[in-house]
């Protein structure tokens, strides 16, 4: 939860310099609906009871599906550093057993118990690679308070580049894109584009 205000933040960002992320919010998305299984992958994973090997294979799944919406749609500015967050965290948590890493210390910070069921980050005796777990705390009392890893903080950095690249101030008018594949440089004969 704490992640997605603080990209949900990050997108709306640009409106206190008077501008809107128009480009991030207008863009027309290619397989959307990737976003959309990755979240309800995540809510089955976190809420469905099922037999305990399931939970971790499904939620490495999540991360497949994930970065498979990135791959497609990495030409807008901050989506390959999205992806860089996604795939550090689906790497931590396939060689984990199927959940992120969190550090003891992060945890008592965060304040957070675990109650016996599923979770997607949790205490592991022996962490591969801890350090790209969630080592890091968003400390009790404050709203939201949870654990976070780099690879959340590239997630969020990759949300803010998205948002910023593309926003334009209030009452600007829409740019003209050119088609991809149209060569728009005037030739030696005149103003009309190449062909």
């Amino acid at each position: 939860m704490l992640l997605l205000a603080a990209c949900g933040l990050a997108m709306l960002s640009p409106l206190l310099a008077g501008r809107w992320p128009a480009g991030l919010l207008l863009h027309r998305w290619r397989m959307a609906w990737l976003v959309w299984a990755t979240l309800a992958l995540q809510f089955v994973v976190l809420e469905v009871p099922m037999p305990d090997a399931l939970p971790p294979v499904l939620h490495v799944g999540t991360y497949v599906v994930a970065l498979g919406f990135v791959w497609v749609n990495r030409r807008l500015p901050g989506l390959l550093l999205i992806g860089a967050g996604a795939f550090t965290n689906g790497l931590t948590i396939a060689v984990n057993g199927g959940v992120l890493p969190a550090d003891p210390q992060a945890v008592a910070r965060a304040g957070l118990e675990h109650d016996g069921s599923f979770a997607n980050s949790t205490v592991v005796a022996d962490p591969v690679l801890p350090w790209l777990g969630d080592a890091f705390a968003w400390p009790a009392p404050l709203p939201l308070a949870n654990t976070f890893s780099v690879g959340d903080v590239l997630i969020l950095a990759g949300v803010a580049v998205a948002a910023w690249s593309s926003a334009r101030r209030f009452g600007a008018p829409e740019p003209v894109d050119a088609p991809a594949d149209a060569d728009t440089r005037p030739s030696r004969g005149g103003g009309r584009p190449a062909v």
